[in-house]
């Protein structure tokens, strides 16, 4: 008798164990699932297509090392037409990238450390799949901008320049956060062409996740107030980025849209 009620008590246990059980799994979660000591890591991910079930998976954005300390700066800094520059600003730590144009100038090659690291994995990335991208041009400084854009006005005219050349103190080369790249699909040059290329719609799709964007896109230039450049980066870091691309903004759309909310 008493070995029958022991039965009669166990079975109602497991009843109960087992009816909380479909209720947890009904609400998404599973009772038996055992945590793995060690396995959570915090960091930033990006949602990359759904499941059957309607849900997300996440892909881990790329990450590197530095290469050294790196120098505050304001990523998001905005330099336009309407936004000038002082003519002394020169950033406090510029590097040069390891992928870089040959038949350019060294000297005109320079990113701060951060836009630079953050540029040397997406080549590096980038090359891993068979595409090769490298810096032409990226530090100006205020005085080398001049002797460019007056290069342009003398052969085109000022209205013609003004569309695809930033007067002085007003480009964004001057930053150490912008650079222009290209590949030899088009023999290195900076051409329109490029975004039609493999290399180009690779950096299209896959810049924002290393925190550049393409600053000057198709569409956009009654924005940013200069014709399309798909070999223009602009460092934003990656969390401006990856919120810019995905919702196709410019900076100008994001910083207005940050300071409204």
């Amino acid at each position: 008798m008493k070995d029958k009620k022991i039965a009669i008590i166990i079975i109602a246990v497991a009843v109960i164990l087992f009816a909380a059980a479909c209720i947890l799994t009904y609400n998404g979660k599973n009772p038996f699932a055992i945590a793995a000591s060690g396995s959570s890591v915090s960091g930033t991910a990006v949602e990359i297509g759904g499941n059957a079930d309607g849900s997300t998976q996440e892909e881990p954005l790329p990450t590197w090392k530095p290469s050294g300390p790196y120098t505050e700066t304001d990523e998001l800094m905005l330099v336009n037409k309407q936004h000038p520059i002082s003519k002394d600003f020169v950033p406090g730590d510029l590097v040069r990238p390891k992928y870089t144009a040959g038949n350019r100038s060294p000297d005109g090659q320079y990113l701060t450390r951060e836009a630079a690291d953050a540029f040397n994995k997406l080549a590096a990335d980038a090359l891993e799949e068979g595409h090769e991208i490298v810096i032409t041009t990226a530090y100006r400084s205020y005085s080398f901008q001049s002797i460019l854009y007056n290069g342009y006005v003398e052969k085109d005219g000022q209205a013609a320049a003004d569309k695809y050349s930033a007067q002085p103190g007003k480009s964004e080369h001057q930053t150490g956060l912008a650079a222009d790249v290209s590949s030899p699909s088009v023999n290195y040059e900076l051409t329109v062409a490029y975004g039609d290329t493999a290399e180009g719609k690779w950096l299209a799709e896959n810049s924002c996740k290393y925190g550049f964007i393409i600053r000057y896109p198709l569409g956009k230039e009654n924005i940013t107030g200069y014709t399309y450049e798909p070999w223009h980066l602009r460092y934003v870091g990656q969390k401006a980025a990856m919120e810019i691309g995905q919702a196709n903004l410019t900076l100008e759309e994001y910083l207005q849209n940050e300071s409204v909310q």
